[in-house]
């Protein structure tokens, strides 16, 4: 292949005189490849500049037995090692897909291509900026999917439970209806007096509001509902036993149980305790509909205040607590899997900051989920706000997010909020979380610092009012 007139087509190169270009060419080697052969692969050292001639070339790790590509080359492209890139090692299987042919200059010419071709170093320095930008972004896009695939598996858990009792309970009382009507017509054939209906009906509805008043261990559950189908049992009321679990749920007591008797007598005892505790019955199943509707309206809730679709996208007024309780909420599959505590302390008079909602919550977010992933099992996550007036009169708000984590390194806390700097495991983190939340704070024109020491790590964010 003419590698001159291939470099006069680069569009990258065009600006570039045609006597830097002969230098370029002077300088480089022609390399051909056939399809599907490796030009480099991962922790090879990087040594050359690659303009690709002809042909195509694609970038991809494996991860698990699985291939997962992140880059394409085409014909043109500007490859590998760049002036003044840092790059020393190849980051990822470098495979043609096609017969291809490239230009190859080692790094030893770099200098005195630096000294002597402007332009071309120009060039090649305005592709190493735009690499960097666009690979940024990609890392940031693909840090922020990761973060929502995890709410998003946390959400579902969070909501399967709800939903499951839902499902679970109407079909329950669907079938628990349909006896109704025998109850309903064994009742009916009862001659009870005005005074004898208004004794149950007020019993009924007394221990109806009394449900859930007490907790009670297992042990003492046993004890009650056997105390209560013994006094069935004794009365000759029919299945004793499946009656006593509903009785004891509302608090019934065997006085209770007393009072009825004497109202209706014992002709009358079996069928009206039927027809009270299929009405209790009924009132347990769509009172577990309503708690589990309202843990998906709780989470729900929780989304919309976390993405303020309900609100505009710009700037305005945000309380805080709302923002982290939202976050908490959305993370709370994370914190129940490793038993963290958490502990809100706002005072009720804490200002409000003129912020954007979302981009806080972000690192709300970020701040979080890294210290319960610092924390063992058993932490705690205590998250406080304060007031905080400096000396020229300008208020902040001053939030701690503190967990009982191993703590950061004194080797490595002045690198934390370096772009690309991680502590976590391949695949886990990209190392751009708290530089984000560096830069959203910034853009509130904040601060962000941290102290850490074993089993105390505080990140303090400040914010304008």
């Amino acid at each position: 292949m003419d590698c001159l007139a291939a470099l006069h087509q680069n569009p990258y190169l065009e600006h570039v005189p045609d006597e830097q270009l002969d230098w370029l060419v002077a300088h480089g080697e022609c390399r051909d490849f056939p399809a599907d052969a490796f030009i480099s692969r991962p922790g090879d050292p990087t040594e050359h500049l690659y303009v690709l001639l002809s042909g195509r070339v694609r970038i991809f790790s494996e991860q698990g037995g699985q291939q997962e590509e992140f880059l394409i080359y085409e014909e043109h492209s500007l490859m590998g090692l760049l002036p003044f890139s840092r790059m020393k090692t190849s980051p990822g299987f470098w495979q043609t897909t096609e017969p291809s042919s490239v230009l190859a200059v080692h790094r030893d010419c770099f200098r005195d291509m630096i000294q002597t071709q402007y332009e071309l170093t120009e060039a090649l320095v305005h592709q190493m900026t735009t690499r960097v930008r666009d690979t940024t972004q990609q890392l940031q896009q693909n840090d922020k999917m990761m973060a929502l695939g995890r709410m998003s598996a946390g959400l579902a858990h969070e909501l399967n439970n709800p939903v499951a009792a839902v499902v679970r309970s109407a079909d329950t009382l669907r079938e628990h209806l349909h006896a109704t009507p025998e109850r309903f017509k064994a009742v009916m054939n009862l001659k009870l007096s005005d005074q004898e209906v208004d004794v149950v009906n007020t019993l009924l509805f007394k221990r109806m509001g009394s449900r859930s008043s007490e907790t009670l261990t297992l042990l003492e559950r046993s004890s009650r509902e056997d105390d209560l189908a013994d006094w069935l049992d004794d009365q000759g009321v029919d299945a004793a036993v499946d009656l006593a679990e509903p009785l004891v749920d509302y608090s019934f007591s065997s006085e209770d149980l007393d009072a009825i008797f004497d109202q209706v007598g014992s002709e009358h005892l079996s069928p009206v305790l039927g027809w009270l505790v299929n009405n209790l019955v009924t009132e347990k199943l769509v009172l577990e509909i309503g708690d589990a509707s309202q843990r998906i309206a709780t989470l729900i809730g929780a989304i919309k205040s976390y993405t303020h679709m309900d609100r505009g996208a710009g700037r305005g007024a945000v309380r805080l607590r709302e923002g982290i309780e939202s976050t908490l909420t959305l993370l709370k599959h994370k914190l129940k899997e490793k038993h963290i505590q958490t502990e809100l302390i706002f005072p009720d008079d804490l200002p409000t900051v003129q912020a954007w909602p979302g981009e806080l919550n972000q690192v709300w977010t970020n701040l979080i989920d890294n210290a319960i992933d610092a924390m063992s099992d058993g932490g705690k996550l205590t998250i406080s706000g304060q007031r905080d007036r400096k000396t020229d009169g300008s208020d902040f708000v001053l939030t701690h997010l503190t967990d009982t984590g191993a703590g950061i390194s004194p080797e490595i806390k002045s690198r934390i909020f370096d772009p690309f700097f991680t502590t976590k495991e391949v695949g886990k983190g990209s190392g751009l979380g708290l530089d984000i939340v560096q830069g959203i704070v910034k853009h509130h024109n904040g601060k962000i610092t941290v102290e850490s020491k074993p089993g105390h790590t505080t990140f303090s964010v400040c914010l304008p009012v």
